[in-house]
């Protein structure tokens, strides 16, 4: 959500298409990231895309992931639209997802040629802190994101 195109730019998106009764809907984000950060919220009982997204463009995923882990109930109550219930709510459902940073600690920060397979380790169910340090140990490994996601999940696998 950093970078804005200029009309005539290409570009890419993450595409989730929402579907229900009254309404189909599609939502494009830059990053996997981002992507796997909003399906995981809109699989938690009450949030909705609007909720997601408020989430999102607010916190980013990367921030949001970081309070979600730490229980951070203040980050994710100062967002528009998140009452207490509801981002209670968020960390019960999501925060083994986003394990806990010791205090004072960053979150795992990955470049963006690492972000795609992170992002899929992510949504394979490992924390976040795992995916960014498996993902940092196969660059190279492989050509495509595919190859890399793969050579990831045989690391973790060996340990």
């Amino acid at each position: 959500m950093a970078a804005r195109a200029i009309e005539g730019d290409e570009l890419s998106l993450h595409t989730h298409m929402h579907l229900r009764e009254d309404i189909m809907a599609l939502y494009g984000f830059e990053s996997k990231s981002e992507l796997a950060m909003f399906e995981s919220l809109i699989n938690v009982s009450g949030v909705g895309p609007k909720v997601g997204l408020a989430l999102l463009s607010t916190l980013g995923a990367e921030r949001l992931g970081i309070a979600i882990g730490n229980s951070d109930l203040s980050a994710l109550t100062r967002v528009p639209g998140i009452g207490k219930k509801t981002a209670e709510r968020i960390i019960v459902e999501l925060r083994e997802k986003f394990r806990s940073q010791p205090a004072g600690e960053e979150g795992p920060v990955i470049g963006i040629e690492h972000e795609d397979v992170a992002a899929a380790l992510i949504s394979l169910g490992y924390s976040a802190a795992e995916a960014a340090d498996a993902a940092r140990r196969v660059n190279g490994s492989g050509v495509s994101t595919e190859e890399r996601i793969v050579a990831a999940l045989r690391l973790m696998d060996a340990r």
